[in-house]
């Protein structure tokens, strides 16, 4: 590839992963300015392993950071500073328009758009996306918000995890969806570290939560495809 060619693909990349961190941002923003003189703390790692243990907030719970598995170089997921860093389970469904011709449509998600795979690794095609699962089920407690953010290893190679927030009282595996913004395949690991969960804890009780309003995603495993 000519290197002008080059430096402009990275600078989609960079772009691209600017952005979704930008968006990240004014979601805080907004969560946390929303009720006005209201605030929301971040929860240490003190916080998390205490509700892990009390509550079940995490099943299963690694209450350090792994960083080698059976004597291998694994990318690190359980506890941090500020956070819980997921794994990725094995199950993978792989978006393809060879099954189908039709436009991808939020309300009417065509599921053979899909080929499932249960595999230690993914590779997902250039410019395409993988839905995948949490290892770790989470009951998230009412007066919590929980945001996700990619690690690092994986931004740093054109690779977007995308989660949206874990409302309070939502309770379920975590789907995941990771972007292939690059024109090469990229390689997804099972069982190792993919993205952080960062918790949010109001001072105020929200008036619904989640499950008192029966959110469509409630008590979820497996991966699950957009419902309308």
């Amino acid at each position: 590839m000519p290197r002008a060619s080059a430096q402009n693909g990275n600078g989609v990349i960079q772009n691209v992963i600017a952005y979704i961190i930008r968006l990240h941002y004014l979601a805080f923003k907004t969560q946390l300015t929303a009720q006005g003189n209201r605030s929301m703390s971040i929860k240490s790692d003190r916080w998390i392993r205490e509700m892990a243990s009390t509550q079940g907030m995490i099943e299963p719970f690694e209450p350090g950071q792994v960083r080698y598995f059976n004597e291998e170089k694994v990318i690190s997921y359980g506890t941090s500073s500020y956070g819980y860093d997921v794994r990725c389970a094995s199950e993978f469904k792989i978006f393809t328009n060879v099954h189908t011709t039709n436009v991808v449509d939020p309300k009417n998600f065509d599921e053979g758009s899909f080929v499932s795979i249960d595999e230690p690794v993914c590779i997902i095609p250039p410019n395409s996306f993988a839905l995948a699962r949490t290892v770790e089920y989470f009951r998230i407690p009412k007066d919590v918000l929980t945001v996700c953010l990619g690690k690092s290893t994986y931004a740093r190679c054109g690779i977007i995890v995308n989660v949206t927030p874990l409302e309070p009282e939502w309770e379920g595996h975590v789907t995941l969806e990771f972007s292939n913004t690059t024109p090469l395949p990229a390689k997804i690991y099972a069982n190792e570290g993919v993205a952080q969960m960062l918790f949010y804890q109001s001072d105020e009780q929200c008036e619904v939560t989640y499950k008192q309003r029966g959110g469509k995603y409630m008590g979820q495993t497996g991966v699950t495809p957009p419902k309308a």
